[in-house]
């Protein structure tokens, strides 16, 4: 399997060259560092943004993740396991902490999937195909990459340990940790809540409110009302993560009184208020926010026949700190 491997790379290195996959990986680049970027020029209730740094981090941290996690996490000659290695670890040696485990683990499949897909279908079509071909390479690369980013709250497992090697392929011990975690269950579940929740949040926020800042945080709290945050609670414990849902969707419900995006600032200021002051960071809603933009951004059609992707310059694929305007 591991020489069919290589073979598979070195093809993949020698047809990237051709401008039209060159092209992809342009377009791939462009959408991933552009949903990372929303991330944090938004503003989430406990999260960092950048009016609000936030658990020892700033947005300066997330936008040079995105930019030094870009090139591996777009590169046509490696497969998911491996984007997410190569990802974690310019991370790590660029910002020394885990800003974007969970973000490279959601946007490695749907980034391959639309990559490599043919013009029929749609994303998700093309995702199920790929997550159906990972093998036991893909999760030794993952389960490396998330022992390197050390997760906070980060136990051991009685089965498929990320610290033991990896003896099955990544689907399946994503399907074995998805009743504990929301970014294994999307695995398991083919991104059943980033295209049936999230999507069409992004939606029904954008024509709401009229901006992206609210289609963003309006999608963010779907996810925090729909499940329990993986993170809260492997960090916090679940009556916490419990509690947290409780309080997102009282939020919810103020912010569907309000009349327009600027009255609703306060409920979620009271909400941004309370996740600081308790020291909660819900960062798997915000990994899943970011997924739901990437595909979004992607299309529901996985290859676009010619031109710039829909709403990007054609070519762009950069983020900079003075974006951050």
């Amino acid at each position: 399997m591991r020489a069919g491997l290589a073979a598979q790379r070195v093809t993949a290195m020698n047809t990237a060259r051709e401008p039209g996959l060159q092209a992809l990986e342009r377009r791939a680049t462009a959408a991933y560092l552009r949903a990372c970027r929303a991330d944090v020029m938004h503003a989430k209730p406990g999260n960092v943004s950048r009016a609000a740094p936030a658990h020892g981090m700033t947005a300066q941290d997330f936008l040079r993740s995105a930019r030094v996690s870009a090139a591996p996490m777009c590169d046509l000659a490696l497969g998911v396991g491996e984007r997410v290695l190569e990802a974690v670890r310019a991370t790590h040696d660029a910002v020394g902490c885990n800003t974007n485990l969970g973000i490279v683990l959601l946007c490695a499949p749907l980034l391959l999937a639309w990559q490599r897909a043919s013009r029929a279908g749609t994303l998700r079509d093309a995702l199920r195909e790929r997550l159906r071909e990972l093998d036991v390479h893909d999760a030794r690369c993952a389960f490396e990459a998330i022992v390197l980013a050390a997760p906070a709250g980060l136990a051991g497992s009685a089965r498929h340990d990320v610290r033991e090697p990896a003896r099955v392929s990544l689907l399946q011990a994503m399907r074995e940790a998805a009743s504990r975690d929301l970014v294994a269950a999307q695995y398991a579940n083919d991104y059943a809540d980033v295209f049936e929740l999230g999507l069409p949040a992004l939606r029904e926020a954008r024509a709401r409110w009229g901006c992206e800042a609210g289609a963003v945080a309006a999608t963010y709290l779907e996810f925090l009302c729909a499940h329990v945050d993986s993170h809260v609670a492997r960090k916090h414990g679940l009556t916490r993560a419990r509690e947290l849902v409780q309080r997102a969707r009282q939020c919810r419900r103020a912010v569907a009184d309000c009349a327009d995006w600027q009255q609703a600032q306060g409920p979620l200021g009271t909400l941004d208020r309370d996740c600081r002051q308790r020291g909660i960071n819900p960062g798997t809603s915000a990994d899943l926010t970011v997924a739901a933009l990437l595909a979004e951004r992607l299309g529901a059609g996985v290859r676009p026949a010619a031109g710039a992707m829909p709403g990007s310059r054609q070519g762009e694929a950069s983020i900079d700190d003075e974006s951050m305007g």
